[in-house]
């Protein structure tokens, strides 16, 4: 009995050693089974967060490229220095020449960096945006002859500029003052101009050391021509060439729109100067020159009989004459390489009371 009982207590230890081996290795190979698909999956994990790590980085890379990029470009807009008052491309007097089969095709391939009658200097920033107006009508030479000059005349002046034909249709006289009136406003529609130069289309500038420029008062540029002797036309001159800023044109409220045919339009302008306090300045004689292509009266601009009486009002009538009163039609306004045509027709001149 003795015997039996300790075989029966040795055989159920050992059946509990049996389970509990058994339990251990049942542990184990769970263990090992949850080990080996960790270790298959962490690569996975260490892509997926490399991936992002490297889709961040190249995201910041990004951003400080276009960031400097951005600095670069700001770098740029804002060292372009201004032109030198004094462009060193200037050439002085020049003798002009005006060549009889001269076509537009040959002054637009003399000039390709000019378009819609625009140009501005590519090696500095322009003191001033100028534009310039030239009134027209049956003077399609004259008009080839100072285009061929004026754009490298005004090239060589570092200038940033617009050139304005205002073109006027039908059969009414010739008004020049209203023209440019109109030549003022349409420009202003394009660009906020800082100086207007109203230029006469038969009359070209010997000297590209008289700056098309406007100052602190208005400019006359046309101290003497050759057909005068280069000396002025008489005391208070004020016509052919006449620079004003924008601020200076509208204080004297442009011209009079009531100047029909030839004569006394600009000594109105002079009056209007005067009268707001501002003097007229000129260049020097020897750079103020001037060459006046010949040509006869136009059929259509004869001398205006009223213009002595019209002069006579102008201190009663200027502040309802002029900017503020200009009507016209405007029937087209055409881009071409060289300038910028605008086409007004006019009513009817008004009788002068």
């Amino acid at each position: 009995m003795g015997l039996g009982s300790a075989i029966l207590h040795l055989s159920y230890k050992f059946r509990l050693l049996l389970l509990f081996i058994l339990c251990m290795m049942v542990v184990a190979w769970a263990t090992s089974s949850y080990l080996v698909d960790t270790v298959q999956e962490t690569p996975k994990a260490k892509s997926v967060v490399m991936n992002f790590r490297k889709a961040t980085m190249l995201e910041k890379e990004n951003q400080k490229k276009n960031a400097v990029s951005a600095v670069e470009v700001a770098t740029v807009k804002s060292t372009m220095s201004h032109c030198p008052a004094l462009s060193p491309y200037l050439q002085g007097p020049s003798k002009l020449k005006f060549k009889a089969s001269l076509t537009l095709e040959e002054v637009w391939k003399e000039n390709p960096q000019v378009a819609k009658g625009r140009h501005r200097p590519a090696e500095c920033s322009a003191l001033q945006r100028v534009a310039i107006l030239i009134p027209h009508r049956n003077r399609e030479k004259h008009l080839l002859y100072l285009l061929e000059h004026l754009h490298p005349f005004l090239q060589r002046q570092q200038l940033d500029y617009g050139i304005y034909v205002i073109h006027q249709a039908g059969n009414t006289k010739f008004n020049r003052a209203k023209l440019l009136n109109v030549g003022y406003l349409e420009a202003l529609k394009e660009e906020n101009w800082d100086c207007f130069i109203f230029h006469d289309v038969d009359l070209v500038p010997e000297n590209d050391f008289n700056m098309y420029m406007c100052d602190k008062q208005p400019k006359h540029l046309v101290v003497g021509r050759n057909n005068t002797g280069y000396r002025l036309r008489y005391q208070g001159y004020f016509g052919g060439v006449t620079a004003l800023t924008r601020d200076q044109f509208s204080k004297v409220n442009g011209f009079s729109n009531n100047y029909w045919g030839w004569g006394a339009e600009d000594d109105d302008l002079r009056i209007r100067v005067e009268m707001q306090k501002m003097k007229v300045m000129r260049p020097s004689p020897d750079v103020g020159k001037y060459t006046m292509i010949f040509h006869t009266r136009d059929r259509g601009n004869e001398a205006n009989g009223e213009r002595m009486k019209l002069l006579r009002q102008v201190s009663r009538v200027w502040k309802t004459d002029g900017l503020n009163s200009c009507s016209y039609k405007l029937l087209s306004v055409e881009h071409n390489p060289l300038y910028t045509n605008v086409t007004v027709d006019f009513s009817v001149p008004p009788k002068i009371s």
